[in-house]
C-alpha cells in the first residue's frame, strides 16, 4: 500500500517512539562488581542490580494502567519468597508496582510540563520476614514529551510606532513566542514566524520575529495606523506543527515633510478707527498637514504700509497669526492698509527640503471705518499758575479741542465738579478759558488737578476729557509763629546769663530764596529784669536770665512776649508768649517740681495730716447717710400704707365712662357746689384701688373764702392726725368752688334752655361754623331729623 507523504512521517515517528519504549522499559539485572552486601545470619553476598533511567510518554489517554518497567533481582526464583515495594514521588498514588512480579504502572494521565521526572526508590523483602534481600535503590521515571503546547505571546499584543517616509528594512519591533514543549527533545519548541495580515506594508523575520518595513513613502497624513497579525508555529512551521497568534499596532509617526499653505491667496477685514491700542484686528491660519511640533511656525509681515501700525503674533496653542494695533488709527489720515505676511515652520527637516519651500505667504487687507469720535484737545496736559493773591474772575489759561470727524462739529467746554467740588474755577464754555471763581490759597491746596470736559454740540454723548494741573503761586500771607508750644522752665538757683530755652520758628509760606527770621522782645518787655533775648541769625533764638534767686512762693509763672518778623515782602510779624515756669532743681539743673501750692499750705500741718483729717470728715458723712437711711425705712409703712392712706388721692379707673350723661361714675354736683355734703361714695361701676376716708360736710359760705376754709381744713386735719408724715407735701385737689354769676357755660344744658339768644348770624361765618349754626339756629328741627 503506497503511503502518502504526510502518513509516511507520522509512521516514522510511531516506530522511533515504539523502539525507545521498548529498549528502555527493561531492568536489566546482571552481575556486578560493587560491594558486597552485608547481611546479619547469611554469608556475604554481592549486589545484585543496575538501574537505567524508566521512560514514559506523557499524555497517555488509554483506559488500562500504563506500563513502565520491570523490576526484578536475581535473588527472586521465582517462588513466590521475594517481595517488590516501592516509595518516593508519586508512589502509590501515581505509580504502583506488582510485589510479585515487580511490573510498575502508571495509573493516570501525566504531563511533562507539569513535572518532567519522577525520583522513586525500589526494595526487595524477603516476604516471611519482611527484611530487605537488597539494598534499596533510587530510579528516575522521566516523562517523555509530546508535541502538545502550541506557542504563545506572553506580551502580546503589541502596539509599536516607526516614522513615515521610512526607508525599506527599517526595524518596527520584535515579537516572542514561547513554547511550553521539550526543547531538548525533537522540533516540537523550535518556533518560526510568518506574518498573516499586514502585507505588503510590513514584512517578519522567521527566526527572530523582528518586523520590518516592506514599502518605502509610507505617508502618514494619507494613513497613519496599520494591523498586523503575526503567527509562530512549532515544528519549524512543518505539517502538523501548533500555532498562535497576536496582533501588533503599528503607527506611523509624524515628521516634518509637509509646509505651510495659507488657504487663500487674500483676506480683507474691516475694523472702526475707534478701536483701542493692542486690541486683535484679525486671526489667520496657514494650514499644515503635520501635527505636533513638526506644526509650529512663525508669522512675519513682510511688506506693506502697515508695518508700523500691525504687528503679527503667533497663538502657540491654535499656531494661528494675532494681527493687533500698535498705533490709533485715524480715518481721517489714512483709510486703508495692505500688509503681506509670511508663514514658515520654525524646524524644516533637511531631507524634505527637496518637496519645496516650507513656507507661504497671503496679503491682507485692512478697512479703517470711520466713527464719530469725541472731540480731542491739542494737549494731553495743560500746566497752569496762578498767584494765590489773584482777584475772583481772573484769566488762568486756554484749554482747545477740536472734532476729529470730517463734520468739524463746534465744541463746547465744562469742569467735571467731581475735580473741583470746592468750586475755585470757572471755564468758558465757548472759548476754553478759565478763570477764578473763588479766592485762593497756596496753603489750604498748592496745586489743583482739575479735569475739563469737551462735548460735541451736535452729539453731546461725544465727550473727550483733557487734564489741568493749576500751580497756585506762593504770597507773604501768613506771619510766623512758634514752631511748637514750649514748655520753659527757670530753676530758683539759676543764674544770670544763663540760656533756658531755645526757640524757633515756622512760616506756612514758602518764599523762594527761603525763610529768615528776627526775633527780639516786644516794647514791654525789653526792660523787664528777668529775662532777655538773644537772636542766633539762624531763624533761632536763646531765652537767657537777667538775675538769679527765683521763689515760686513769691511768682511761680513769668509770660514772655517775642516778636517775631519774616522776610518776606511785605513782611509779616506775629507776637507769641513764652510761658516760663518757675521749679526746684537738682544739683544737675534737672527740674524736680514746679507747684507752687507747697508754699500755701497751712503752718504746722504735713501733707499726712491733712490726708487723716480728709479722712476723718469723710467717715463722718458716711455715718450720718447711713441713719439717715435707717430713718427713712423705718417711715417707710406711713407712707405706702395700701389700707389707709390720709392724703387725698386722685384714684385712676382707666375707664372712660358712658360720656357725659354717665352719672354712675362721678358725682359732678360735688365739684359744682359745695354745699351738697361731701359723704363718701364709691363707685358703683368699679371697685377702686384705695379707700378714702370720710371728710365732713361743707357749708354754704361765700366764695372769696371757700379756697382758703378749704385748706384750712386739710391743715388742721393733717395737725391732728398722728399718722401724718412729718414733711411737707403737694397735695392735688379737684376742687372748682361755688361756680360764677355765669352759670355754666357747657353746651350741655344749652338745648333744653329758654335762652332768647339767636345764633342765626353763625350761617353766615362760613363752612367752619356750619355745624354750630345748625345746632343751636332757628331751625332745631334738623338736629334731630
Amino acid at each position: 500500500m503506497k503511503l502518502g507523504k504526510v502518513e509516511f512521517c507520522h509512521f516514522l515517528q510511531l516506530i522511533a517512539l515504539f523502539l525507545c519504549f521498548s529498549g528502555m522499559s527493561q531492568a536489566e539485572l546482571s552481575r556486578s562488581g560493587s560491594k558486597p552486601y552485608f547481611q546479619s545470619g547469611r554469608s556475604r553476598t554481592k549486589r545484585s542490580w543496575v538501574w537505567n533511567q524508566f521512560f514514559v510518554l506523557e499524555e497517555y489517554m488509554g483506559s488500562d494502567p500504563l506500563y513502565v518497567g520491570k523490576l526484578h533481582s536475581d535473588v527472586d526464583k521465582g517462588d513466590g519468597s521475594i517481595k517488590y515495594i516501592l516509595s518516593g514521588e508519586g508512589a502509590s498514588s501515581i505509580f504502583i508496582i506488582d510485589e510479585n512480579t515487580g511490573d510498575i504502572h502508571a495509573t493516570k494521565r501525566l504531563d511533562r510540563e507539569e513535572q518532567a521526572y519522577y525520583t522513586l526508590r525500589a526494595q526487595a523483602l524477603d516476604r516471611l520476614t519482611n527484611k530487605p534481600v537488597e539494598p534499596e535503590s533510587e530510579f528516575v521515571i522521566k516523562i517523555q514529551d509530546i508535541n502538545d503546547n502550541e506557542p504563545k505571546f506572553l506580551d502580546g499584543p503589541y502596539t509599536a510606532g516607526v516614522p513615515e517616509m521610512s526607508p525599506v528594512g527599517t526595524s518596527v519591533v520584535q515579537v516572542t513566542a514561547t513554547d511550553a514543549d521539550d526543547p531538548t527533545y525533537g522540533n516540537s519548541a523550535r518556533v518560526v514566524y510568518s506574518i498573516l495580515q499586514g502585507q505588503p506594508y510590513f514584512s517578519v523575520e522567521p527566526k527572530t520575529g523582528v518586523i520590518k518595513t516592506a514599502l518605502p513613502n509610507m505617508d502618514r497624513e494619507a494613513k497613519d495606523q496599520y494591523l498586523l497579525v503575526i503567527q509562530a508555529k512549532d515544528m519549524v512551521g512543518q505539517n502538523g506543527g501548533l500555532s498562535g497568534t497576536t496582533s501588533v499596532t503599528v503607527t506611523l509617526t509624524d515628521v516634518n515633510d509637509n509646509p505651510p499653505r495659507f488657504p487663500r491667496r487674500s483676506y480683507q477685514y474691516n475694523v472702526p478707527e475707534s478701536l483701542p491700542v493692542a486690541s486683535v484686528v484679525a486671526r489667520i491660519k496657514a494650514a499644515d498637514a503635520d501635527i505636533g511640533a513638526n506644526a509650529e511656525m512663525d508669522y512675519k509681515i513682510v511688506d506693506g504700509d502697515g508695518l508700523g501700525i500691525f504687528k503679527i503674533a503667533v497663538d502657540k496653542d491654535t499656531q494661528e497669526g494675532i494681527i493687533t494695533i500698535q498705533k490709533d488709527l485715524d480715518f481721517e489720515a489714512k483709510t486703508s492698509y495692505t500688509l503681506r505676511i509670511e508663514a514658515a515652520n520654525k524646524d524644516a527637516d533637511p531631507r524634505f527640503l527637496s518637496l519645496g519651500p516650507f513656507s507661504d505667504t497671503t496679503t491682507v487687507k485692512i478697512i479703517v471705518e470711520d466713527v464719530d469720535e469725541p472731540p480731542v484737545f491739542s494737549a494731553p496736559l495743560y500746566p497752569m499758575e496762578v498767584s494765590e493773591a489773584t482777584q475772583v474772575g481772573n484769566i488762568i489759561g486756554t484749554v482747545a479741542a477740536h472734532d476729529p470727524d470730517s463734520s468739524n462739529s463746534p465744541v463746547r467746554y465744562s469742569i467735571d465738579r467731581n475735580t473741583d467740588l470746592e468750586r475755585y474755577f470757572n471755564i468758558d464754555a465757548n472759548s476754553g478759558v478759565i478763570t477764578t471763581a473763588k479766592s485762593l490759597d497756596r496753603e489750604t491746596n498748592a496745586v489743583h488737578n482739575i479735569t475739563v470736559l469737551a462735548m460735541e454740540s451736535q452729539n453731546p454723548s461725544q465727550v473727550g476729557r483733557g487734564y489741568v494741573a493749576i500751580t497756585i503761586l506762593d504770597i507773604n500771607d501768613n506771619a510766623p509763629e512758634f514752631a511748637m508750644d514750649y514748655e520753659t522752665t527757670v530753676c530758683e538757683n539759676a543764674q544770670p546769663g544763663q540760656v533756658i530755652q531755645k526757640v524757633s520758628a515756622v512760616d506756612k509760606d514758602e518764599p523762594s530764596n527761603g525763610h529768615q527770621f528776627y526775633f527780639s522782645l516786644t516794647t514791654d518787655a525789653t526792660n523787664n529784669h528777668n529775662f532777655s533775648l538773644k537772636d542766633n541769625k539762624d531763624n533761632t533764638a536763646s531765652i537767657l536770665t537777667r538775675r538769679n534767686g527765683f521763689r515760686r512762693q513769691e511768682q511761680s509763672v513769668y509770660y514772655l512776649p517775642i516778636f517775631i518778623v519774616d522776610s518776606g515782602s511785605p513782611s509779616l510779624s506775629s507776637t507769641n508768649t513764652l510761658t516760663i515756669r518757675v521749679c526746684d532743681c537738682d544739683a544737675d539743673g534737672v527740674a524736680q517740681t514746679c507747684n507752687a501750692e507747697a508754699y500755701v499750705l497751712p503752718a504746722g500741718l504735713s501733707t499726712g495730716a491733712l490726708i487723716a483729717i480728709l479722712a476723718c470728715v469723710l467717715t463722718l458723712l458716711v455715718l450720718i447717710l447711713l441713719i439717715v437711711t435707717m430713718r427713712r425705712r423705718k417711715k417707710e409703712p406711713l407712707i405706702f400704707d395700701e389700707e389707709r392712706d390720709i392724703r387725698e388721692n386722685i384714684v385712676r379707673y382707666d375707664d372712660e365712662g358712658g360720656g357725659e350723661e354717665d352719672t354712675e361714675a362721678f358725682d359732678m354736683a360735688a365739684l359744682r357746689n359745695l354745699n351738697v355734703v361731701r359723704d363718701t361714695k364709691t363707685r358703683r361701676d368699679v371697685t377702686p384701688e384705695i379707700q378714702f376716708l370720710s371728710r365732713p360736710t361743707f357749708k354754704s359760705i361765700p366764695d372769696n373764702v371757700i379756697f382758703r376754709e378749704f385748706i384750712w381744713e386739710r391743715l388742721k386735719e393733717a395737725d391732728v392726725d398722728p399718722c401724718a408724715p412729718p414733711y411737707d407735701s403737694l397735695q392735688t385737689y379737684a376742687f372748682e368752688g361755688n361756680g360764677s354769676v355765669a352759670e355754666s357755660l357747657s353746651s350741655l344744658d344749652s338745648v333744653s334752655s329758654n335762652s332768647d339768644q339767636n345764633y342765626d348770624y353763625l350761617s353766615d361765618w362760613g363752612p367752619r361754623f356750619k355745624r354750630l349754626a345748625d345746632m343751636y339756629g332757628t331751625g332745631q328741627e334738623s338736629l334731630y331729623s
